[in-house]
């Protein structure tokens, strides 16, 4: 009786050539469809579906427009004209007239703009398809040079860095309370996180409108919801976070998650000022100064009772309050809706894994879990304080 072949060589080609086979089918009928199935009558028949998204309007210098554009559409596009106040004026394109689909293209315009005025720039594409975008206010748009990184970095740190510092300071008081009360303020951060994470997903469903149709808005926030969380969640189990690390971990996932958010933050703020909306970037710094003063108890909680050193401390306000510089930075000199919605995205898939531990650590004391009275208040408590202190930010 002969013995069976070795098989460990043969195996792994013949397990991908059984994977390969259905997608080397289904690029053959692809290809089909394009050069000689119905697509072709079609294109024949009906005019291309054409569509471009403004992603930014700026005013670099004195008498000169630059408008940021992308094609989200599944045919590529021909700018033809450009028209600023209704009036047709001379333009350039970098780097093509012709935007292919996915592709960018910058459009510059010299135009007398005044500061202060309105200006309302249309797109004309060799089809007759016009795209039309409005600012409110013209204003100089801020350059890459000292002065502006300092002044946006200044905005990021009194939005995100002074208020989780103040926040901190709870922790000798969260430190003397009894465990009851300590479930209470940690039943608190849940209600705030959430509070949070709702506020993130709006923000980023409000900037899918800005991003083109095939760059997927709403897939984007799918994405960052449902995959963040399951991503934590696996790195978690390798050992490869700071979940396992208790208390402390808890409080470094928190201090994450208030991050992301004050990286949104500071993205609408710089943003903000970027298009002369000075009044509202002030009401929004001084509205998020009193929103996130809540953020940083939040982060003590977990670590209330372990008496954490000033360094640990000091790490984690850094964490979740630096990220509003960076998101200055980022709203202030380039504004990116594709960027932006994914981290909103991020920052509210987080905020889901983090209420599931949070409410995972609750369950496991002596308290009762989410289900006792007076941890449900904690809840309802920080939902009420985040709408409230949020009445004072600008929407």
């Amino acid at each position: 009786m002969s013995e069976p072949q070795p098989s460990g060589e043969i195996r792994p080609l013949s397990l991908a050539l059984k994977g390969l086979f259905p997608v080397a089918l289904l690029a053959i009928f692809l290809v089909l469809f394009v050069r000689f199935g119905p697509l072709g009558v079609f294109r024949a028949a009906f005019p291309p579906v054409e569509e471009l998204t403004f992603e930014r309007i700026a005013f670099p210098d004195e008498g000169l427009i630059r408008i940021y554009l992308v094609n989200g559409g599944p045919e590529p596009v021909t700018i033809a004209q450009v028209q600023v106040n209704e009036a047709y004026w001379e333009y350039t394109v970098e780097p093509s007239p012709v935007v292919e689909r996915l592709a960018r293209a910058v459009i510059e315009v010299s135009y007398p703009w005044v500061d202060g005025d309105p200006v309302a720039v249309t797109i004309v594409t060799s089809t007759g398809v016009t795209f039309s975008e409005e600012v409110d206010v013209a204003t100089r748009s801020p350059e890459m040079n000292r002065r502006y990184v300092v002044t946006f970095a200044l905005l990021g740190f009194y939005v995100g860095v002074i208020p989780v510092f103040l926040g901190l300071l709870w922790l000798p008081f969260l430190a003397d309370v009894s465990e009851r009360w300590l479930a209470f303020f940690l039943s608190f951060t849940i209600g705030l996180l959430v509070f949070l994470g709702v506020d993130a997903v709006e923000g980023a469903f409000e900037l899918t409108d800005r991003v083109g149709s095939a760059f997927q808005g709403v897939g984007l926030v799918l994405l960052g919801v449902v995959g963040t969380p399951l991503i934590i969640q696996a790195l978690s189990r390798l050992g490869r976070t700071p979940v396992k690390g208790g208390a402390l971990g808890l409080s470094f996932l928190v201090a994450v998650v208030i991050g992301l958010h004050n990286l949104g933050e500071g993205l609408a703020i710089g943003a903000a000022y970027s298009v002369g909306e000075v009044t509202l970037g002030t009401t929004l710094v001084f509205g998020f100064l009193l929103h996130n003063t809540t953020e940083g108890l939040g982060i003590v909680a977990p670590i209330a009772k372990t008496r954490p050193s000033l360094g640990t401390l000091a790490t984690l306000g850094l964490i979740a309050g630096t990220p509003a510089i960076l998101g200055a930075w980022i709203g202030g000199f380039s504004f990116s809706p594709i960027a932006n919605v994914l981290f909103l995205s991020v920052g509210a898939g987080a905020v889901i894994q983090v209420v599931i531990v949070l409410g995972k650590h609750l369950s496991r004391g002596s308290t009762g879990g989410l289900s006792a009275p007076l941890n449900a208040v904690g809840v309802v408590t920080g939902l009420v304080l985040m709408y409230l202190t949020g009445l004072f930010v600008a929407a």
